[in-house]
């Protein structure tokens, strides 16, 4: 997403800015062209060799170096987006006043693109009614300010103020700036992850599943401007933006209810969760104790939520189901196609070498009624850009 994104990132004096060493180089790895801007006082706590070294171009600071004029202007028009991070107390108060007395300010006075601050300074400042004016004042003028987290301070004290990690930095500015809109007003459904159907109240039935494929699916369609509902069965992962409507469930049950109120307003359905097929229809309220004889179970079927809502699907709408077979893949995936009258199945191919169970290279097709492809050790995170982009190319109108 950040792919030919031009990242101009301002540093300040805060003790955190060592951590824009690592924001900068992933967002090199992202595809992002990044120019840097330190304050003098940042120079205490970074090394301007580092910082060029990392983002492969010149660090500014000063108005003249080297008996050269830096061009401010230039280069805040250059920038699709100015991030300044750590954002200092100092800072912060001169950007309001517009106190043009470094390259920084200076810049951020001329920059015409979206302009995001993260500060970073103790509590008591953060918290303090100047500090607080001023960031009020800053968001009236269409800046975003994050606030910061809250840990342990360079004061020593536990409290807010703290500079968020580096990945979660990534996430909000992928969520807010980069994000696309070629799925805007689009309403996406869909699920993730096992569900567990309780034997008794320490014991389920359940499925090998972590979630991620309908994770990273749910992510890339809403990256795209989608609107995501993210049904999950228990998982230990969590959804990278906080613009994906989580729905927590447990049973098989609790998911095919949370997708039926979704079966006239959804565009798109994908369905990756691993829906236990039986249930107990008669657990047991307290622990069942291990017994000398063999215990028998009885089990009932759950309701088929891919067959559900692909038989009522109206007109507009798209099913995407998926499928693991273990032999007569391709005719039990066609087979599954017709039966629950889905648009498209991706198929895991289930081997001694991909058990997609846990792992991160696949090998996957898609299958619809009038083609068959084929793609071979893939990521889940491919995966799912292919299959949005499956979307896009066939469906979108």
């Amino acid at each position: 997403m950040f792919l030919d994104k031009k990242i101009l990132l301002g540093i300040t004096g805060s003790i955190s800015a060592y951590k824009m060493y690592q924001f900068i180089r992933v967002l090199k790895q992202k595809g992002a062209n990044v120019r840097v801007i330190v304050t003098p006082n940042a120079k205490a706590f970074v090394s301007t060799t580092i910082l060029s070294t990392f983002s492969e171009h010149k660090v500014y600071c000063e108005f003249v170096e080297d008996d050269l004029w830096q061009n401010h202007v230039h280069l805040g028009r250059w920038a699709d987006l100015f991030v300044i991070a750590p954002a200092s107390c100092t800072t912060i108060s001169k950007l309001v006043n517009g106190l043009a007395d470094n390259f920084l300010v200076a810049t951020y006075l001329s920059c015409p693109a979206p302009v995001i601050l993260f500060p970073s300074m103790d509590e008591d400042m953060w918290l303090h009614p100047s500090t607080q004016h001023n960031i009020s004042l800053l968001q009236q003028r269409g800046n975003t300010v994050v606030e910061p987290s809250t840990g342990s301070l360079a004061s020593g004290l536990n409290g807010k103020g703290r500079l968020p990690e580096i990945e979660e930095m990534i996430n909000y500015i992928e969520s807010n700036f980069i994000r696309q809109s070629i799925l805007a007003g689009k309403k996406v459904l869909v699920t993730a992850g096992p569900t567990e159907e309780p034997i008794d109240p320490v014991r389920v039935i359940t499925n090998r599943s972590s979630g991620k494929m309908g994770y990273a699916i749910a992510e890339s369609l809403y990256m795209l401007g989608a609107e995501v509902y993210l049904v999950s069965g228990p998982v230990a992962i969590k959804t990278k933006y906080t613009g994906i409507h989580l729905i927590q469930v447990n049973t098989a049950d609790e998911m095919y209810s949370a997708c039926n109120q979704f079966r006239e307003s959804y565009d798109y359905a994908v369905f990756t969760a691993a829906v236990a097929d039986y249930t107990i229809p008669n657990r047991s309220d307290k622990k069942i104790k291990k017994l000398d004889q063999d215990l028998q179970i009885n089990l009932t079927k759950t309701k088929d939520i891919l067959g559900t809502l692909g038989l009522q699907k109206l007109p507009h709408q798209k099913v995407i189901g998926f499928a693991l077979e273990t032999d007569n893949a391709v005719d039990n995936a066609i087979e599954k196609l017709t039966k629950k009258n889905a648009d498209l199945i991706v198929l895991n191919h289930l081997s001694d070498t991909n058990s997609c169970f846990n792992q991160d290279q696949m090998e996957v097709s898609f299958i619809s009624k009038d083609e068959i492809q084929k793609f071979s050790s893939l990521s889940k995170i491919e995966i799912a850009s292919k299959l949005s982009n499956y979307i896009i190319k066939n469906w979108l109108q």
